[in-house]
């Protein structure tokens, strides 16, 4: 376990690193920048989600797989994996440069705001969608065959390459013109260009990766339909809340431009929290895939539990840690009083938050690892849309509480649906979700 998730750890801190100071470089180039790609990033991880429909399955299904010793089958998850990722990011890829304008037309956001989130989101969440897709693929493969440090190393190469285009699109260096969110967009889709080559040499190099290309016309069609059975119900979960993000985004338009850019940096720093529980779920739902496909699922009920209690107290420590040092924190991203002031608050609402948001990130893991992806999906839109996104409707705009109103909303969301997760894991009925 630790091994699996160290790595995974590093990977996701430095790639949240690398996303936070992309925020630090643009917002010293403009306050409109910062709040047109957190606009758009809504958008552009509702595109991972889609990615996530496959990746996701093909996870769960190929550690089932693995751990059951299927290996005909586990090539064969991978294959139908690269065929499905090809079609869903080239079919995103023109839903993005057809739509974007009329999407963005729906907010009520300033004009520099506008073109700003049109700039950025064409070339990354349309052009980048290919490669962004394949990254993920790629990486989820090496992951379940627990090459976890190869994907790490990958991540932090790729970007470190989106930094250094970031500075000089941003900084104009070496007596370039300075090009703005254009260049910070062209930047960060050759940082997943570079990714992709990369990974893909790595699954070259190691043997007992089975991911070839050629024979994918072989693969049964029993294998799509089991990686979807999994993928679309998983990755529900996660379309759900993040369109309960969106519409909580539009809310949080309606408050103003320096409203917008709290959400930003409070999100930005919020992340280094919930890291931790992350890569534990992450890991979590590995380890319970390979138990449940090699029929001991009692150890991943045990376990888990030590898991979840772990997660937790990292997640909590480091925000109040973070409560304690926050001024200091908040300085390296703006100076603006009012955007200051309201940053302070939210990270202090943000205990609430992350105390349940641990326990979703951890237990709802364990349950996709084990097959069981339904109740989670189903649960998780009646309280996103019931708590989350009506609460911060009532609480934020209704009684005028704000972004604090959206923030009490949101803690109030994660805590509920994790301890429903909980009792969901002790009733112990994932034990008949097996696949493999």
């Amino acid at each position: 376990m630790v091994a699996l998730t160290l790595p995974i750890l590093a990977e996701s801190i430095f790639r949240i690193l690398v996303m936070s100071v992309d925020t630090v470089m643009l917002s010293g180039y403009s306050q409109a920048a910062v709040a047109a790609v957190g606009l758009v990033g809504q958008y552009v991880f509702f595109i991972n989600i889609m990615f996530n429909v496959i990746a996701v399955g093909t996870s769960i299904v190929l550690a089932q797989y693995l751990g059951a010793d299927r290996r005909d089958e586990a090539r064969h998850v991978a294959q139908a994996g690269a065929v499905m990722v090809v079609v869903t990011s080239l079919t995103i890829m023109a839903a993005v440069l057809l739509f974007t304008r009329s999407i963005l037309s729906l907010y009520p956001i300033e004009e520099d705001v506008r073109g700003f989130a049109m700039q950025y989101f064409t070339i990354f969440g349309g052009i980048g969608a290919p490669f962004i897709a394949f990254n993920m693929l790629q990486s989820t493969v090496l992951r379940s065959y627990g090459h976890t440090k190869d994907t790490m190393f990958t991540t932090m190469i790729a970007n470190l390459v989106n930094v250094i285009g970031n500075a000089v699109s941003l900084y104009g260096f070496f007596g370039l013109p300075v090009f703005g969110v254009v260049g910070v967009a062209i930047s960060s889709v050759f940082s997943q260009l570079v990714a992709c080559v990369i990974l893909a040499l790595r699954i070259r190099a190691i043997p007992d990766v089975q991911f070839p290309i050629r024979g994918w016309r072989a693969v049964p069609t029993k294998i799509y339909k089991t990686v979807l059975s999994i993928g679309v119900p998983t990755a529900g979960e996660n379309m759900a809340y993040n369109t309960a993000q969106i519409a909580i985004m539009a809310m949080v338009s309606s408050f103003g431009t320096f409203a917008m850019s709290a959400q930003v940096y409070t999100i930005t720093i919020a992340r280094f929290v919930f890291v931790f529980a992350m890569s534990i779920g992450s890991a979590t739902q590995i380890k319970t895939g390979w138990f449940v496909g090699a029929k001991k699922a009692d150890d991943a009920y045990r376990r888990v539990y030590r898991y979840q209690l772990i997660g937790t107290a990292l997640s909590v420590g480091m925000i109040l840690i973070i409560n304690l040092v926050k001024m200091p924190l908040i300085g390296f991203f703006t100076h603006e009083p009012e955007i200051v002031k309201l940053t302070a608050t939210l990270l202090l609402f943000s205990i609430y938050v992350e105390f349940g948001r641990s326990m979703n990130l951890i237990t709802i893991a364990a349950l996709k690892g084990s097959g069981d992806v339904r109740f989670p999906v189903f649960y998780g839109i009646l309280s996103m849309w019931g708590i989350m996104v009506f609460g911060s409707w009532l609480l934020g705009m209704k009684l005028g509480l704000g972004l604090v109103g959206v923030w009490l909303a949101t803690g109030t969301d994660e805590t509920t649906r994790g301890v429903i997760m909980i009792l969901r894991w002790k009733s112990k009925r994932w034990m008949t979700k097996s696949i493999a």
